[in-house]
């Protein structure tokens, strides 16, 4: 049964991309969220006004100091479009969904569901201590939930979901993610493939986060499609931060 009910969810998603709730609405429809021109729709938390930047067109973020910046409103059910290029050999980041939009006082990265987004020489540059380098999957787009975010893995690395394929291009290389987020159920398909998923998220409600972690990154489009709401409970919904 849970086979089918992710099967569905997703088919369902996609099947909204080209259809209506209803006969009186408008069809959903992606939505900028990097304009090309400025920061507007994101609100920094941890950062600072050097970390991120537009130039050339381009979502800049320098990688330090670690932190977040996070979207102006929440997002419950939707599709995410991301296309990204890390600068340097190693780089790390990623974007939360359903995050709680905040860092607690001692961290520096909030509760949510991340999209881990590594370049592909992160496992040399940080092996283990009998020198194996980290698990192929775990750098190409590994999904998990951080800070006390509970998930139950479709292919589990112990409580994290690693990718089935590796995906995700090195270096300099512009990588597309996609994220079908529905209902507690995340599928990512990375440069035109599904490869990994998640799903029994104990928060289905919260704002985005995109990632400052250590390294130069790159965003060119940022676009989300909302989907009709679902069945989601107060408990299941990120606190909403007040302006």
């Amino acid at each position: 049964m849970r086979i089918i009910k992710c099967s569905f969810l997703l088919g369902l998603a996609l099947l909204l991309c080209t259809c209506t709730a209803f006969a009186d609405e408008a069809p959903f429809e992606y939505v900028d969220l990097f304009n090309g021109n400025d920061l507007t729709n994101w609100v920094d938390v941890n950062t600072s006004p050097e970390t991120w930047f537009v130039e050339d067109g381009l979502l800049k973020c320098k990688g330090l100091p670690i932190g977040v910046m996070r979207s102006e409103k929440q997002y419950e059910n939707f599709l995410l479009h991301i296309e990204w290029r890390h600068m340097e050999a190693g780089g790390n980041s990623g974007v939360f969904i359903w995050s709680e939009g905040t860092v607690p006082e001692g961290r520096r990265l909030p509760k949510g569901m991340e999209v881990q987004m590594l370049e592909l020489d992160w496992p040399n540059q940080h092996r283990d201590k009998k020198g194996k380098p980290a698990p192929i999957g775990y750098i190409s787009g590994e999904l998990f939930g951080a800070n006390g975010l509970i998930t139950t893995p479709d292919n589990p690395r112990g409580e994290r979901s690693q990718s089935v394929e590796l995906r995700c291009k090195g270096k300099g290389e512009w990588n597309t993610y996609d994220v079908v987020a529905v209902d507690g159920t995340v599928k990512l398909s990375i440069n035109g493939k599904f490869v990994n998923g998640i799903r029994n998220a104990s928060i289905k409600k919260g704002y985005l986060c995109m990632e400052s972690e250590g390294a130069e990154i790159h965003f060119r489009k940022i676009q989300i499609m909302e989907l009709p709401a679902g069945i989601t409970t107060p408990e299941e919904t990120a606190p909403l931060i007040k302006e």
